[in-house]
């Protein structure tokens, strides 16, 4: 995979992407990212890259020529590939697993870090997607990009270490991930569950998944509400529900 990210702070990202999961991706060649600053492709005297709104209103705006300028240098540099091209924007549609998993089928990704009080209308003409990292304002969209592109880039092939982590990870399979142990199996008394311990392979499975099920409808019962759950899961549903009430 290719992703570009265009900013006015490129230092900002020096760091994050050097470490862990996505520093190693790099490492592998399994992943190639380029930090742009914008204001260098800005072609006013001053390399200003903001201006005030016509009409008024309060604070300023990106203009639309760096970007555009950048943007078209990144398509002469790789025309041959198809480019998501994502707008940092609090009015973008919400960041899920499931657009980080669809995200993670691209070969090339673009990221547009906005500042100020928002982006000239026209900058939304090169863009295909819109995204949000949830219901707040940042002061820049550096962090959200971060965000995608870690939760991105770990589900790309041979980019973590055990390729069913990333399967079976709170929000991939529409649960919570239920709870794991390590050793000691006895730790100032609190124990590990016996199920564990049993190597019972079948026992282990469903119990995993039913305590799937009740982190699941005790910390986001909302999740269930678009779940169609198997009818094993319901029964478990249905059980977890009154041991709550017992409880």
């Amino acid at each position: 995979m290719k992703i570009d990210i265009l900013t006015l702070f490129p230092r900002m990202f020096e760091g994050p992407l050097s470490e862990s999961i996505i520093g190693k991706a790099i490492d592998k060649n399994l992943l190639a990212v380029s930090v742009m600053n914008f204001r260098d492709f800005s072609e006013n005297k001053h390399r200003n890259v903001d201006d005030y709104p016509y009409g008024g209103g309060a604070g300023m705006l990106l203009t639309a020529q760096p970007i555009f300028s950048a943007l078209d240098t990144i398509q002469s540099e790789t025309p041959e590939t198809k480019k998501r091209v994502i707008l940092l924007d609090p009015a973008g549609v919400p960041f899920t697993q499931s657009v980080a998993e669809e995200l993670a089928e691209e070969e090339h990704l673009v990221f547009i870090c906005g500042h100020y009080e928002g982006y000239d209308e026209r900058i939304r003409s090169l863009v295909t997607d819109e995204i949000s990292l949830g219901d707040y304002v940042l002061t820049g969209g550096e962090l959200g990009a971060m965000v995608m592109i870690d939760a991105t880039v770990r589900l790309l092939p041979e980019v973590l270490g055990n390729e069913e982590s990333a399967k079976t990870d709170s929000h991939s399979t529409g649960l919570l991930e239920h709870p794991q142990y390590t050793r000691p199996a006895d730790y100032r008394g609190m124990k590990v569950p016996d199920v564990l311990l049993s190597g019972n392979h079948k026992n282990i499975a469903e119990w995993q998944e039913k305590e799937s099920l009740r982190r699941t409808y005790l910390r986001r019962p909302d999740m269930l509400e678009n779940l169609e759950l198997t009818t094993e899961q319901t029964k478990w549903l249905d059980e977890i529900k009154k041991e709550q009430e017992i409880g």
